[in-house]
């Protein structure tokens, strides 16, 4: 059987880029660490907040990678001996990819109380009426 392609049908033409990021999107692979919230703080602006008790801003990066917001997370090893009768906070390294729209941009990025907030803006839409000239064969 033949996997019908969304770029495929007759009348959506110009939607390969959609597909692309929805694939993208759905191997991405989070597996639910870090915990994190998305608000809409405005009509045109959204903010990403992570959980990420026991990182420091060095120990995380973001990038914007081919229309994706991804946030990656590597604590240093200490080098100190510790002996853990429990240790139940996660110390291990992540990555969260977000795909971004067109018109989307990645404002500043602030640590506070453990959780890292990542603002976004959505450029104001511009509404194009467009008309095609008919030329005679």
């Amino acid at each position: 059987m033949t996997k019908l392609a969304m770029g495929a049908r007759p009348y959506m033409l110009g939607f390969e880029e959609l597909e692309r990021m929805l694939e993208r999107s759905a191997k991405s692979g989070n597996d639910g660490y870090p915990p994190f919230n998305i608000e809409q703080t405005s009509e045109n602006s959204y903010r990403i907040t992570l959980a990420v008790a026991g990182f420091s801003k060095d120990d995380l990066s973001i990038t914007v990678e081919d229309r994706q917001l991804v946030i990656r997370g590597r604590q240093a090893d200490d080098d100190t001996e510790r002996v853990y009768l429990h240790r139940g906070i996660a110390a291990r390294q992540f990555q969260r990819s977000f795909v971004l729209a067109d018109g989307v941009e990645v404002g500043e990025a602030l640590m506070e109380n453990g959780l890292l907030h990542v603002d976004l803006t959505r450029a104001q839409p511009e509404s194009v009426v467009q008309t095609i000239k008919i030329n005679k064969g």
